[in-house]
């Protein structure tokens, strides 16, 4: 026979669906993406805040980097809160039907 009861092997069943259900979370693309944009945008925010006159007349007076970096900084906060706000759903595992009982002889 085998070394696990039923009972065993339903709790390393379990355990295993929870660990890739946090591996599910925290590689969602939300956060990747949300986390990116936020990082990249506050880098840009800076460049702006710090342009000098020079580079203001190259672009007609236009803070490019500055509308640029708040526009990033925007859209990651919207895909983190969205992530935030609707977090994936746990997989709900397959329900057993009475014709999934074994191999068909």
């Amino acid at each position: 026979m085998s070394d696990y009861s039923e009972r065993d092997l339903q709790r390393e069943v379990s355990e295993l669906e929870k660990k890739s259900a946090t591996a599910a979370s925290l590689f969602d693309i939300r956060r990747i993406i949300g986390g990116l944009f936020v990082i990249y945008g506050v880098i840009v925010t800076i460049a702006g805040i710090t342009a000098s006159d020079a580079d203001l007349d190259k672009a007609d007076g236009v803070n490019i980097n500055l509308w640029t970096g708040l526009g990033m900084l925007a859209l990651g906060l919207f895909f983190l809160a969205w992530l935030w706000l609707r977090p994936l759903a746990p997989p709900v595992p397959p329900t057993p039907t009475p014709d999934d009982e074994g191999p068909v002889e």
